[in-house]
């Protein structure tokens, strides 16, 4: 689940504990779970990294990036269920990954949990970050977008601005739930063709957009009813308190409190709407 606002929380809850520390040893934690896909070899991680002070601790949409004095960076990408922490973990069995810290005369972890063994840990050099993670891959960030580069990243599709908000390419960092509470708050139908925006919407989208993740990175994201999502100390995030239409399919809308959200599926994905806030009747 961790979106652009839950990863940009990972990254705050970890930073100060990391920047200035250096690494003894990075290396797989025993796990008799789906293992996670990690690379390169953890023997040439721990060869490359091992002494290695850390230099930075940044967010690259929904992605972690830890990096090195050595110009090396750790690539981490939660996708749906993993966690970086600092204290103890939701449980022992789905600890994926390890770094032992020395900064002064403290020494102290950080791991990588990950209950469903989606997530990926990768060591770049810069001359991989910036072929596999440059911009033929991913878009500008959700949170650097003028309504300009809306309207250039939305010009070339006709798919629902709902699935078009979901594309990497075009826009990196929204993920499914904030896709549904940023059109909303936009006021935007989740079935209008991408390029069908007027720029009146396309200002909004913008406006949205910003204000609903940075809300969200305020309340240290969402923690759903499963309960999988924890920021670095391991506690709830709050954001979830504040949702105007994710996961409440049949609730009476909270903004206009005279229709009831609607849930569909676009592209084998849930669409949360209010039909009479975000007027407009589905294509075809």
């Amino acid at each position: 689940m961790p979106e652009l606002p839950e990863v940009e929380t990972m990254v705050r809850g970890i930073r100060e504990a990391l920047v200035g520390a250096t690494i003894l040893q990075a290396l797989p934690c025993p796990c008799t779970r789906k293992p996670i896909d990690i690379s390169p070899d953890p023997s040439e991680i721990q060869r490359r990294t091992g002494g290695c002070r850390i230099r930075a601790v940044n967010r690259l949409a929904k992605r972690v990036l830890i990096e090195l004095d050595s110009s090396d960076l750790f690539v981490i990408e939660p996708r749906m269920t993993g966690l970086m922490l600092l204290s103890d973990p939701p449980s022992t069995a789905h600890l994926r990954f390890r770094w032992d810290l020395k900064r002064g005369r403290e020494r102290y972890a950080l791991w990588f949990w990950d209950r469903r063994g989606l997530g990926t840990l990768r060591l770049y050099t810069l001359e991989e970050r910036a072929r596999l993670l440059g911009p033929r891959v991913l878009g500008p960030d959700a949170l650097e977008m003028t309504p300009r580069l809306w309207q250039h990243s939305l010009a070339g599709t006709s798919r629902p601005i709902k699935v078009a908000l979901l594309d990497q390419k075009r826009v990196a960092g929204i993920g499914n739930l904030y896709a549904s509470e940023i059109l909303h708050q936009a006021r935007i139908s989740p079935f209008l063709a991408a390029n069908r925006l007027s720029e009146v919407e396309l200002r909004r989208l913008h406006s949205a957009t910003r204000a609903v993740l940075e809300k969200a990175i305020q309340y240290e994201g969402s923690t759903l009813a499963d309960g999988t999502y924890r920021n670095a100390l391991n506690q709830d995030g709050g954001y979830q308190n504040e949702h105007r239409v994710y996961g409440k399919g049949e609730c009476l809308c909270a903004t206009c409190r005279k229709a009831r959200i609607v849930r569909v599926v676009q592209a084998q994905r849930s669409t949360f709407y209010c039909p009479r806030c975000q007027c407009m009747a589905p294509a075809g």
